[in-house]
């Protein structure tokens, strides 16, 4: 679950830009380039379509950092009890 006082929040993959960026539709509304962390980035492969937890930079708002990606199973049991 995203942590609110970390301004942690829900996000969708849009659009994979190459170089370890995706762009990023967030659950406030705005679009945004995500960087994929070192971390993310050996782990697990990211898609279209995915649900992802990013947290905006904290000095240019239209940028933030990918920190967690969701498996279908988990992003069911979100919706069903009404996270997202």
């Amino acid at each position: 679950m995203p942590k609110r006082w970390n301004k942690e929040q829900f996000a969708s993959a849009d659009t994979l830009l190459g170089a370890n960026h995706i762009r990023v539709r967030c659950i406030d509304g705005v679009t945004r380039m995500g960087r994929i962390k070192g971390k993310i980035k050996k782990r697990s492969w990211i898609r279209e379509g995915d649900t992802l937890i990013v947290v905006p930079w904290s000095f240019q708002d239209e940028k933030c950092d990918i920190l967690y990606r969701y498996l279908p199973p988990q992003v069911e049991w979100l919706r069903k009890n009404h996270y997202i």
